[in-house]
């Protein structure tokens, strides 16, 4: 049975010990939605000021809601737009402190005000996008950005 500790220490100290929880959900699975349901999961609940926290999929022509947690979600997002289709048409990780700042933001929880998203690349192939929303405008900092790419690698990881 698997358990979560109490995360202590600086941010990055923190951010290392839900890493080595997430190794521990994935270690020897391979199944990508209950490895995201798992982690999607895990980060919610661990980090605070969270509103949502989830996966899209690549589908081949676009990105496709998977496992989440928080209110429901646009089904289906263009890699043209939003901050979800950025992160995934760029391969880049995108940390807006603003998203009503952010050019095309797709507005699925009206309460969000900062995201972070993560690109997931696997054998150089898009699978899709690991997805934060916060309600406080700001919320995710590089010391966020670089906890977070390293549980996406985790996830990506896994997948082999």
């Amino acid at each position: 049975m698997f358990s979560t500790t109490t995360l202590t220490g600086s941010k990055p100290e923190q951010y290392a010990q839900l890493l080595a929880q997430a190794r521990a959900l994935v270690h020897g699975e391979t199944d990508r939605i209950a490895n995201a349901a798992n982690l999607a999961a895990l980060v919610y609940h661990a980090l605070p000021q969270l509103n949502w926290v989830g996966f899209y999929f690549f589908d081949g022509t676009e990105l496709v809601v998977g496992p989440f947690q928080g209110l429901p979600a646009c089904v289906r997002i263009p890699l043209h737009k939003g901050v979800c289709g950025a992160a995934a048409s760029t391969r880049q990780t995108q940390r807006v402190e603003d998203v009503d700042a952010f050019p095309g933001h797709i507005a699925c929880d009206s309460a969000s005000r900062s995201e972070l998203v993560v690109p997931l690349v696997h054998d150089g192939a898009l699978v899709g996008v690991f997805d934060l929303d916060s309600p406080v405008t700001s919320r995710f900092d590089a010391d966020d950005q670089a906890g977070l790419e390293a549980i996406a690698q985790a996830f990506v990881e896994a997948l082999a």
